[in-house]
């Protein structure tokens, strides 16, 4: 029988895939009108796990490491593998020492090697760390090319409608996201607000991070001088337009970085709900009707390849031995 995967945003179309690719026939069905809609969709698209382990547990680190590889694979020559910089200005050195003592991976930098990495940002930060083993890509192109590579491997996708009854179906994985709030245990919504600038006089080869006090930014390069800026984290669900509060911070800290940034165009702006455990951490569960992908917090990207794995490694299992059973 076929296995239900609710949603199709990162999470919903790495299980999917992973599925697919053990011969399992899959249907995804997606409220929305379109893949990735949700929290996806405003992404920054790091997989950078020695960065992000200086907030968060040791499994974010371990089962980050497998990202880039799994995206390489999934959507070839997408994962651009430049590294991530992370800078502070001098009066937050201590912020900087902070940070590289929660993390690893990393090289110090001084004045003249960073300008060799980023000659953009010459003589404008005179410390910094380098990830040289990270990479980024851009979320949107990752998620219409699995969802490609899923159709092409026999997945069935249905936008627009709710999923159907859950006993036609030989399983179910929710990767509904924030759309599961309240249905599961524990589970609550983080708004995340970013925005897009697109300037012909700053580049940029990699994401850099600016750490700050109050509102540390990271920006992340897509190319053809458009930077993704984010991203705020507020302990709200409150879905609506990014605030004033918000885009003065997340310029201010770009102008910071570089003040070319103060003439770049805002081209787009967003407001995401990121689905979080209290731990923040991503896990996958089991529920009445199989399995929920869930919680994926600011790890999307990063943790949805190796939950994805995991879920249908189960599912093969479970699979095979119904097919002994009814032999």
């Amino acid at each position: 029988m076929t296995v239900l995967v609710k949603g199709a945003g990162v999470a919903g179309l790495a299980t999917a895939l992973e599925l697919a690719r053990r011969g399992i026939p899959v249907e995804v069905v997606e409220r929305r009108a379109d893949i990735g809609l949700g929290a996806s969709h405003w992404a920054g698209g790091m997989l950078a796990p020695c960065c992000e382990r200086e907030a968060a547990e040791e499994i974010v680190l371990t089962s980050g490491l497998l990202a880039a590889d799994w995206w390489d694979e999934a959507v070839p020559g997408l994962v651009q593998r430049q590294g991530t910089l992370v800078l502070a200005n001098p009066r937050d050195l201590a912020d900087l020492k902070r940070f590289a003592n929660r993390t690893r991976g990393l090289r110090w930098l001084g004045e003249e090697e960073i300008a060799e990495l980023e000659p953009d940002l010459a003589g404008r930060i005179g410390t910094g760390l380098f990830f040289a083993e990270e990479g980024h890509l851009d979320p949107r192109q990752a998620l219409r090319g699995i969802y490609q590579a899923a159709r092409q491997l026999g997945v069935s996708f249905r936008f627009g409608e709710e999923a159907g009854d859950a006993r036609d179906y030989a399983s179910v994985v929710d990767c509904r996201g924030p759309q599961a709030i309240g249905e599961i245990d524990g589970l609550r919504g983080v708004r995340g607000e970013m925005l897009y600038l697109e300037t012909g006089d700053v580049t940029l080869s990699r994401p850099v991070r600016l750490l700050h006090p109050r509102h540390p930014l990271y920006i992340v390069p897509r190319g053809n001088g458009l930077f993704m800026l984010g991203a705020t984290m507020i302990e709200t669900e409150d879905d609506g337009p990014i605030t004033a509060r918000s885009m003065m911070e997340l310029l201010n800290t770009a102008y910071a970085l570089h003040p070319a940034f103060a003439e770049a165009r805002i081209v787009e702006t967003g407001t995401g709900i990121r689905p979080a455990f209290p731990d923040n951490v991503p896990r996958l569960i089991e529920t009445p009707e199989g399995l929920a992908v869930a919680g994926m917090h600011r790890h999307g990207f990063l943790m949805a390849p190796a939950l994805a794995r995991e879920a249908a490694e189960r599912l093969t299992t479970t699979h095979a031995s119904e097919k002994r059973r009814t032999a």
